[in-house]
Parts: structure tokens; sequence; C-alpha cells
């Protein structure tokens, strides 16, 4: 464990370092990507007051948006289901009278409590799309990043993401503050079944999250221009309330590259496979740290399969990730070589 990371001053201090570092790669990385989207904004708005007319989008997509989020953080948290949904789970399967039913739903409490969680957000994220169906029938969903194509041609960035975050989780899975959230779901490592199962969820829940994000607040609003991306990232740091301090503040990051990902690479799809990855990783360095790994195939089955070689894992896809990028590099030298030779002789 890195001691001086939990310093208070240092790690309260720590995030603007981060952000200080990462704002001129960003700008360096992305800057056409910017100027591309506010060159759209720019004609938008021409062609608006041209026309006398004003684009609801951002309106609607602003109100959706927070009332979406809202409903979620009160309705759609663990203690809800604790509180609300589990209680009346019992009187309607009439538990009281059952104590197979009572068992079964107190030892699955922590399980469906994650899922009342996941299903809650894959629905609220996935709600403007039927929305904008009705609201704007002209508008193709498609194009609010959900198209495949071109996704193989910036595999690399998806590559560069993996080798850079790799060490970082390795770094932040021994902070005290990650073991005690990840898994979200506590009783993830008690089988591989229940293991599965959360991770579908959870991957379920982020592919929704880019799609809400990412996916459909950025495109409708584009008319802000890099607007657009920084005042999606206000929500969806704010999601993260709650979660480790120095990922919350990543989150501020994140929410910047991935949403200016999506808008050069006119996909949300690599930052699925980034934010994916991510979770996972986080999930298992989590349960590894704490010796909770999954061993039994369900819970009660008495058949166990003990798997020891995460870290080969890790390592493998770390390694993949890295020779794409170096394949990539080989591949775009001779273009850079002839950029540069292209400047010296001007």
């Amino acid at each position: 464990m890195i001691a001086w990371v939990e310093i208070p001053i240092v790690k309260w201090f720590l995030p603007v370092i981060m952000l200080a570092a990462v704002a001129p790669l960003a700008y360096l990385f992305f800057r056409r990507a910017w100027a591309s989207l506010e060159a759209d904004a720019t004609n938008m708005r021409r062609e608006l007051a041209a026309a006398g007319r004003v684009d609801y989008r951002p309106l609607l997509t602003l109100t959706l948006g927070v009332l979406i989020l809202a409903m979620q953080e009160y309705y759609g948290q663990f203690k809800f289901y604790g509180e609300t949904v589990a209680p009346w789970l019992v009187v309607k399967l009439h538990a009281a009278t059952k104590p197979r039913v009572a068992q079964h739903l107190a030892y699955f409490a922590e399980n469906y409590g994650r899922g009342w969680w996941a299903v809650t957000r894959i629905g609220g994220y996935l709600l403007p799309y039927l929305v904008w169906r009705l609201a704007f029938p002209r508008d193709s969903l498609r194009d609010m990043g959900l198209r495949v194509a071109g996704l193989r041609q910036h595999a690399w960035l998806y590559a560069f993401f993996v080798v850079v975050m790799v060490p970082i989780l390795f770094l932040v899975a021994r902070q005290p503050d990650f073991g005690s959230y990840y898994p979200m779901c506590s009783t993830a490592g008690r089988s591989w079944l229940e293991f599965g199962v959360w991770e579908a969820l959870y991957v379920g829940q982020f592919v929704a999250l880019e799609m809400f994000f990412r996916g459909w607040w950025i495109r409708t609003t584009r008319i802000f221009g890099t607007g657009s991306i920084f005042c999606m990232a206000v929500p969806y740091c704010m999601i993260h309330f709650g979660k480790p301090y120095l990922e919350v503040c990543s989150a501020i990051i994140a929410g910047v590259v991935l949403g200016s990902l999506s808008i050069q690479t006119r996909s949300i799809w690599a930052g699925v496979m980034v934010h994916v990855t991510v979770a996972i990783l986080n999930d298992v360095l989590a349960l590894q740290r704490k010796g909770q790994l999954p061993s039994e195939l369900y819970a009660g089955s008495g058949r166990h399969f003990t798997f020891g070689h995460w870290n080969l894992v890790i390592g493998t896809i770390w390694g993949l990730a890295l020779l794409i990028l170096v394949l990539k590099v080989i591949r775009v030298w001779p273009q850079f070589q002839a950029w540069r030779a292209a400047r010296r002789t001007r």
C-alpha cells in the first residue's frame, strides 16, 4: 500500500494534479474532434436562426436526464429494495407461511437487491431511446453512437486504454476503500453462478450507461458544441458519489475522455469495451485481494472449481493490448516520418 496517498491533504489535492496532467494530453488527442463538434454546432445554430426555429432537444434531454437520475437515486438503490420491494415480495410469496421461500429470500437478499439496482439502471438508461422515437421520429437512433462501422479501425484506442488502465487498477486495488466497495454485490464471490449472474447484470448496466451518457446525451445536445461533452461529464461524475474518492474524481476524466472518444469514433462501442473491461477487472482484483474468488459452482452444490490464474489472464489481456498498440505504431510510423519530412521542407 502506498501510505502517502492516504494522507488527507494529499488525497484531496491528487485529483487536481491528475486533471492538470491529463488536460493537455486530452486537448492534443481530441482537439480535432472538438473542433468538428464546434463546427457542427455553429452550422446548426445558423440554420435554426435562418429558419426562425428553436431546437428543443437539449431542453428535453436535460429534463428527462435529471428525472431519470433522480428516480434511480431514490427508487433504484439497494436500500429501496430492502425497505420496500423485499417486504412486498415476502407478502406476495407468502413467505411467512413458507419457510423455504423465506430462507431463499434471506439467503439471496444481496443478489436480488443488487439485481434491482442493475435492472432499474438499465431500464432508466434505455428509456430516452423510446421517448426519442416518439418525440423526434425523424432522428435515427443508430446515429446516437450505436453504429459498429469502423470499430475495428479504432480497436487500437481500446488497446491504449487497457494498457494504461491495468497498471493503475493494480495500484488502486491496494487502497482500503477499494476493497470495501468492490464488488458491489458482496456475495458475488460465493459461487460461480452468483459471480456470473452479477457480472452479466453489471456489464448490461454499463452498456446501457454508455448508451445514455456517451450516446444519447451528447448527440441530443450537439448544439452546445464541446459543451455537450462537459455537460454530460458533470452528472456522470455525480452518479459515482458514494464510491471511493479517487474513483469519483477519476470519473471526471473518464467522462470527458470517453465522451470525446465517442465523438471522434462516431461510436460508443470502444468506450463500452473499456468500461466493461475495467469493471470486471475491478471485481476480480477486489475479490482476489480479499481471498473471496468463487470456487463453488452454485450455492449449496458441494461441487467446487478453483481458478487460480487470474493474474495470467489479466497479463495476457494487457500483453495483447500492448501488441495491438505496437502494430499500430509500426503501421503509422512511415506516415509520421513523411509528415516530419514535409514539415522540415516548409
